[in-house]
């Protein structure tokens, strides 16, 4: 897994590192097919089973409730075809077992941690140009103009961008579909150990999605 610290200047040299990290972690298998297939049980709460190429999806949940969660089960989707996926995370709290946990390859998972507020929208759309799926945790007052130019980014290169909504921060674009993770309960063992934690989740769009669908998502503790 690769980690990149923050880029806060805005110079020549600056943008030219950040180009760089995305040709470095760019997809081992081009964009051929214009869907990304999900493993069991999102299969069943998206339409079609599988997240389209150039699209948005919005992950939102209160804290504690999964999001996370959902978000790197989106991730692990993209790196089970050999392809990368990357987090920009704002405050050092999107941890590489929780992407382990959830099924991503972290051969093929990179992290960019902290960005400048002001330079989040372009760090994501640099991360865009090379890479097939960007989970971005999104900061308090991201422009609608930002969002439609990160829409037309992920569209224009075939790239999926996870809106991961964290501490009251909302997207304020649009998207395929919406994943909330509603609730998190964990089950004991019999011996009275956490064992496994199970995540609900709603998923609601657009089209076929337009109805609400509920699942749940179970994993080991």
């Amino acid at each position: 897994m690769a980690v990149v610290g923050n880029l806060p200047r805005r110079d020549d040299e600056a943008r030219a590192h950040l180009h760089e990290v995305a040709r470095e972690v760019a997809p081992l298998v081009l964009a051929r097919d214009r869907s990304v297939p999900l493993a069991d049980p999102l299969r069943d709460l998206v339409p079609s089973g599988a997240v389209a190429r150039g699209s948005v999806l919005r992950v939102t949940g209160r804290p504690g409730a999964g999001a996370t969660t959902v978000a790197f089960e989106l991730a692990a989707a993209c790196t089970a075809l050999g392809e990368w996926a990357v987090a920009v995370d704002l405050d050092t709290t999107l941890g590489v077992l929780a992407a382990a946990e959830a099924g991503v390859a972290l051969e093929r998972f990179a992290v960019v941690r902290q960005p400048p507020p002001a330079r989040w929208a372009t760090v994501v759309a640099a991360l865009l140009d090379g890479v097939s799926l960007v989970v971005a945790e999104v900061p308090r007052g991201v422009g609608l103009g930002d969002a439609r130019r990160l829409e037309a980014r992920a569209r224009e290169r075939e790239s999926v961008l996870v809106a991961l909504e964290t501490r009251g921060a909302v997207w304020p674009g649009g998207a395929a579909y919406a994943l909330h993770a509603a609730a998190s309960v964990w089950e004991e063992h019999d011996t009275g150990i956490l064992a496994t934690r199970r995540l609900r989740v709603e998923v609601e769009g657009r089209g076929e999605a337009a109805r609400p669908r509920i699942g749940e998502l179970a994993r080991a503790g």
